[in-house]
């Protein structure tokens, strides 16, 4: 068996998935409707608010550790003496 007959790398497959994958986080968001909110400040009262904080935190994060990386990077060279 190739990587290529493995079900998950099927093109249809991977369609599907994202399908219900995006299905799932837009069920998830449409629950908040149904939550009661007790906020402690203005803006965690918002609609989604869980959502859209959680992306903004994950891209925030990737983007310092962009940088990050970028500032300790070391040369190709380093260890060759």
């Amino acid at each position: 068996m190739t990587i290529d007959d493995h079900w998950l790398a099927r093109t249809s497959t991977i369609k599907r998935l994202w399908t219900a994958f995006i299905a799932a986080l837009g069920a998830l968001v449409l629950m908040d409707f149904l939550i009661e909110h007790h906020p402690h400040f203005g803006l965690d009262g918002t609609f989604g608010f869980s959502a859209w904080f959680g992306f903004l935190s994950c891209v925030g994060l990737i983007a310092f550790a962009t940088v990050l990386g970028k500032i300790l990077k070391r040369s190709d060279r380093y260890y060759d003496g």
